[in-house]
């Protein structure tokens, strides 16, 4: 089973991720790392904090020789403005200089503040940052080099921001990544890039905030990730889940998700047919985003990630409380950016690898990587046209 654990807060000395269950045997380069974590930074908005977090990171376990050892792997990444915090944020007994009595509305400030019982918001928006992104895309990171070794890869793309939207119908493929990180927004579409850099200039001239919408795509996923007997394994729900835990994403659609809803059922699933010269029975239309009955079908894997607008504005018109005086008032503004969709995708590609991987350990097992990836080449060259029937499949004639 594949997991990971993350530590550590937005302004602390370092964000730190275990994850545990990789193989033995898998490739680690410290400058992939660096260059999946300089990818979350991508992306027009973003504010000049961006120009901080330079993301020093360094594999302190599970790690000798370029190679995993098939023990928990830990990656701690250094905060880079830490001098400047060391007093607000020490763990050492004291007391902060300053103590943030008005929550911030769209944030997890308040709930926080009334749940652990604490009176500063700080205790709260330190960890519920989406600083802490930065720790799953490290693990991510090590997903995504499993996955490529079992011929499957996970990028993602801008398909709305704001009130502009791309068409849809051309989508990247693997060798379109490089592309797509040119975009100063990640969007596969240049005439639609232009709109949303504008909306994005807009916004940030009335001080406000704009959120959007990401594709996930995974091209190369076998069939039978997932299950259909478990209904804490059914992949679309792994998915789901997985990309609903990701700061300030309101909704997650599989396929062709609500738009699916409005059609009638002759006209609203992915036909099957046979491809004898591959042995494959692929689907010309991806309305169910590649999923089946919680399991993959073999095709491509498509989800839509929704993300809200940043609640943290450029100008203060949102109303809050003061929790101490209980007067109406504005709420206290961080550091913010105009949107953070762009770099909301490769968290999106960072989730869907995690889970994509881990289902692909749990079916192909194996403690090192090439007895994993004999077992997936095994089960892959096993399937057949033909389904075994039933007094086969129980050892009759």
């Amino acid at each position: 089973m594949l997991r990971f654990l993350t530590a550590g807060e937005s302004h602390g000395p370092s964000l730190s991720v275990i994850v545990e269950g990789l193989p033995s045997g898998l490739a680690v380069r410290e400058d992939e790392l660096a260059g999946e974590l300089a990818r979350r930074r991508l992306g027009y908005g973003r504010g000049p904090r961006m120009r901080f977090e330079k993301d020093e990171l360094r594999l302190i376990g599970g790690v000798r020789h370029g190679r995993t050892l098939g023990s928990p792997i830990a990656i701690e990444i250094l905060n880079t403005e830490w001098p400047k915090w060391e007093t607000e944020m020490s763990p050492h007994a004291g007391a902060p200089s300053t103590v943030l009595t008005k929550p911030r509305p769209g944030h997890a400030d308040l709930a926080g503040m009334q749940k652990y019982g604490f009176d500063d918001a700080r205790d709260v928006l330190e960890r519920a940052s989406a600083r802490e992104t930065a720790a799953r895309v490290a693990a991510g990171c090590l997903a995504k080099a499993l996955l490529a070794r079992l011929g499957t890869s996970v990028l993602s793309h801008v398909v709305a921001l704001g009130p502009e939207q791309a068409d849809t119908g051309v989508r990247p493929g693997p060798a379109d990544l490089e592309q797509v990180d040119a975009s100063d927004v990640r969007c596969f579409n240049s005439e639609a890039e232009r709109r949303m850099v504008s909306a994005i200039k807009a916004a940030a001239k009335d001080g406000d905030s704009l959120g959007g919408v990401v594709e996930v795509l995974v091209y190369g996923a076998p069939v039978g990730l997932g299950s259909h007997v478990h209904w804490d394994r059914r992949l679309d729900g792994l998915l789901a889940q997985a990309f609903m835990s990701i700061q300030a994403i309101k909704y997650v659609e599989i396929g062709e998700g609500a738009a699916g809803t409005a059609r009638r059922g002759s006209d609203a699933h992915d036909a099957i047919s046979w491809d004898a010269e591959t042995g494959t029975y692929p689907r010309a239309t991806t309305r169910a985003g590649g999923i089946e009955g919680g399991m993959s079908t073999g095709g491509l894997i498509v989800a839509r990630v929704g993300m809200k607008p940043l609640a943290t504005l450029n100008r203060p018109v949102l109303g809050t409380v003061d929790v101490v005086t209980k007067q109406e008032t504005k709420s206290f503004k961080e550091r913010t950016d105009v949107t953070a969709v762009p770099a909301m995708g490769v968290v999106a590609e960072t989730m869907a690898a995690l889970v994509i991987a881990g289902e692909a350990i749990r079916k192909f097992g194996g403690d090192s990587l090439a007895e994993i990836v004999r077992n997936h080449d095994g089960y892959l060259a096993s399937l057949s046209d033909e389904p075994p029937s039933s007094a086969a499949a129980a050892g009759g004639v």
